[in-house]
C-alpha cells in the first residue's frame, strides 16, 4: 500500500514538473493543435474525427446539447478560464498588476497590442476587398472561390487581438535563456492585461443576453462561492456543485460560459487567512495548472485546430483572411507595444525597469503575436460562417507560428548578446584581481564591467521587483 501511494505521488510530482514547464506545456499543445489538423483532413481519419467531434452529448431539463468539439471549447476551456481567474486575482492584489505605477508600461502596452492589430486586419481585409478579385466590397476565398462581403468579413476584426501567455512564455523558455528577468516580468504582466482584456472582449461583444432572471441565479452562485471558499474548511462538493450551476447560467443567459471561471476565480480570496501560510488564489490555481495545462488546452486545441476543408493546399495561404490575420498577429501585436511603449517613456514621462530599454522588448513583443488559445476561441465566436470560421483558426495558427519562429530567432540572438555581455564582464571582474607582494588579491577598480546586474527586491505595497543597471 505504502508503495502504491509512493508511486502516486511520485507520479503526481512528475506530471505537475511537466505542466510547471513553459516549454513542455506549450510544445504539448502545439502537437495536440497540429494533430487535429491533420486528423481532420487525411481521408482515412476524416470521417471518424468530424464523428467524434459532432457527436452530441446533452445534460436533461437544460438546453446544453452540444457536439463534443463545442465541449472541449465550452466546458473543458473553463477549466483554463478559471486559473486565468485566480491568478488575476493574485496579481491585482500582491502581484504585479497590485502596483498599478508600477506596472504602467507593460499595462499600456498590452492596450496598445489589442489596438493595432485590428486596425491592421480591417486595413488588409479592405484592401483585398475593393482591389482584389470579384466586385468590389466583396472578397474572394481562394480554396473554394466562395464571395464573402467585407462587412462579413471585418466580424472577425477581434481574432488577432489575445496574446497566449502558456506559448510566448515556452518561446522564451526555449530560446531566451539568459535574458534578464525583467523582460520575462515585463511579458508577464504585459500578457495578465491582454488576458483581462480578452475577457472583458468577449464578454461585451460576442454574448448574446437572454431572459434576464437567469443573472439574478449568476449572482446568487458567486455570492454562495464568494461565502464557502473563505469558510476555515471549505465544503468542496458544495463549491463543486455552485461552480457548475454557475456555469450553466451563464450559458443559459447567454453569456461564453468560460467566462464563470473568471467570476469565481476573481471572487477567491486571495490574501493568507485562517493562519494559512500562502493565499487560497495562488494554491488553487497551483493545483489546477496541470489539469488546465495537460487536459483542457491540449484537448481543446486538438478540437479548435480540427477543421476540415475541402482542399488542403497551399493557397490557404494566399486567403485574403489568413493574409490579414498574419499581418495582424505577426506585425500588429509588437508594432503596437513597441509604438506605445515609446509614447509612454518618451512623451508620457512613464519609466521601464531600470537598464530595460524599449527596443530591448522588441524580441518578446514579437513573441506576443502568437494567439492561439483565445484567439482560436474568439474566431469560432465571430463567424457564424463555418469556412470562414476554419480559415480563421488556420490563420491564427500560421501567424502563431510565424510569430513564434520570429522572436525565436530575435530572442536567441539577444540572449547570447546578454551572454556574451556577462561572459566578458566575468572576465574584466577576473582582470580586475590584481596580486600583492604578499599574495594577497586585491581588487584595482579599474574597470568596469557592461553586463547589466539584476537586483531583485520588494515594493512598498509587497509587489516583486527587478532593476537592472550596469555598475559594480
Amino acid at each position: 500500500m505504502a508503495t502504491t501511494a509512493g508511486a502516486k505521488k511520485g507520479l503526481w510530482s512528475t506530471i505537475r514538473r511537466i505542466a510547471a514547464s513553459d516549454r513542455i506545456s506549450g510544445l504539448i499543445m502545439l502537437g495536440f493543435a497540429l494533430t487535429g489538423l491533420v486528423l481532420a483532413n487525411l481521408p482515412a481519419t476524416a470521417h471518424a474525427f468530424e464523428t467524434v467531434a459532432e457527436t452530441h452529448l446533452f445534460i436533461p431539463y437544460t438546453n446544453l446539447d452540444l457536439p463534443i468539439g463545442h465541449w472541449a471549447q465550452d466546458g473543458l476551456l473553463t477549466i483554463f478560464f478559471l486559473t486565468v481567474g485566480l491568478e488575476l486575482k493574485q496579481e491585482l492584489t500582491t502581484g504585479s498588476l497590485a502596483n498599478p505605477k508600477a506596472a504602467a508600461v507593460p499595462m499600456l502596452c498590452a492596450v496598445g497590442g489589442m489596438i493595432a492589430p485590428p486596425i491592421l486586419f480591417l486595413a488588409v481585409t479592405a484592401l483585398f476587398s475593393q482591389l482584389g478579385p470579384g466586385e468590389p466590397g466583396t472578397l474572394i476565398l481562394t480554396t473554394t472561390g466562395s464571395s464573402i462581403p467585407f462587412s462579413e468579413m471585418s466580424h472577425g476584426w477581434a481574432v488577432p487581438t489575445a496574446t497566449d501567455i502558456a506559448f510566448s512564455l515556452a518561446v522564451l523558455a526555449l530560446f531566451a535563456k539568459a535574458l534578464p528577468g525583467s523582460i520575462r516580468a515585463f511579458l508577464m504582466t504585459l500578457a495578465t492585461v491582454d488576458d483581462l482584456l480578452a475577457i472583458i472582449l468577449i464578454a461585451v461583444f460576442f454574448s448574446s443576453i437572454n431572459a434576464w432572471y437567469w443573472f439574478i441565479g449568476i449572482v446568487m452562485c458567486a455570492a454562495i462561492w464568494a461565502y464557502l471558499v473563505r469558510l476555515k474548511k471549505v465544503p468542496w462538493i458544495a463549491v463543486g456543485v455552485v461552480g457548475i450551476l454557475a456555469w450553466i447560467m451563464m450559458f443559459e443567459a447567454g453569456v461564453h460560459p468560460t467566462l464563470a471561471g473568471v467570476l469565481v476565480g476573481l471572487l477567491t480570496p486571495s490574501r493568507e487567512m485562517h493562519g494559512e501560510l500562502s493565499p487560497r488564489a495562488e494554491r488553487y490555481a497551483n493545483k489546477l495548472q496541470p489539469f488546465s495545462a495537460l487536459l483542457a488546452l491540449p484537448i481543446f486545441a486538438l478540437f479548435a485546430t480540427g477543421v476540415h476543408f475541402e482542399s488542403m493546399s497551399p493557397l490557404l495561404l494566399a486567403s485574403p483572411l489568413v493574409i490579414a490575420l498574419i499581418v495582424a498577429l505577426v506585425v500588429g501585436k509588437p508594432l503596437g507595444i513597441i509604438t506605445t511603449a515609446w509614447l509612454s517613456t518618451h512623451v508620457g514621462g512613464l519609466k521601464m525597469a531600470k537598464g530595460l530599454r524599449v527596443r530591448d522588448m522588441i524580441p518578446a513583443a514579437v513573441a506576443c503575436g502568437i494567439g492561439f488559445t483565445v484567439s482560436f476561441l474568439i474566431a469560432s465566436l465571430a463567424y457564424k460562417n463555418a469556412e470562414l470560421s476554419a480559415e480563421a483558426r488556420f490563420g491564427v495558427l500560421v501567424a502563431s507560428l510565424i510569430a513564434a519562429a520570429i522572436s525565436g530567432v530575435l530572442l536567441s540572438r539577444q540572449s547570447k548578446r546578454f551572454e556574451k555581455t556577462a561572459a566578458a564582464a566575468a572576465a574584466d571582474a577576473e582582470d580586475d584581481e590584481s596580486i600583492d607582494g604578499d599574495g594577497i588579491g586585491q581588487p584595482s577598480h579599474t574597470t568596469e564591467p557592461t553586463t547589466p546586474t539584476e537586483h531583485p527586491g520588494t515594493l512598498a505595497d509587497g509587489t516583486a521587483s527587478v532593476e537592472i543597471d550596469f555598475r559594480h
